[in-house]
């Protein structure tokens, strides 16, 4: 379904979800922000003392994430493609290729060792 889904669609659905429940009025950002904390958490919590989560948990967790992330997206008006796109392009710029493959230092690492060449 990812292949067939837009994310504008998703949007449009969360949007219908909050409005037939007058639920928009709870939805500024900062409490968007704070839901979408909390769901990333009870994500995390599945993985807690190396526990391996069953296929419905992982789900039902991964959708409240994304629900939460287009919320926020509807409710600042970001469009997150955009967004995404935007923020790949100064990834790329942060961790060349060439430099980072297979490590996991911080960015400022890399550019540090760059200036140093």
């Amino acid at each position: 379904m990812d292949d067939d889904t837009h994310i504008s669609k998703l949007k449009e659905e969360t949007a219908r979800f909050a409005r037939e429940r007058d639920w928009e009025k709870f939805h500024n950002p900062k409490d968007l922000s704070m839901a979408l904390a909390v769901e990333a958490s009870e994500l995390m919590d599945l993985y807690l003392w190396d526990r391996e989560p069953n296929r419905d948990a992982l789900e039902d967790e991964l959708g409240d994430v994304l629900h939460f992330l287009l919320e926020m997206s509807n409710a600042t008006g970001i469009d997150l493609s955009e967004a995404f796109w935007k923020k790949q392009k100064k990834n790329e710029g942060k961790y060349p290729a060439d430099l980072v493959r297979g490590r996991a230092d911080k960015y400022t690492t890399y550019k540090h060792n760059q200036e140093g060449k």
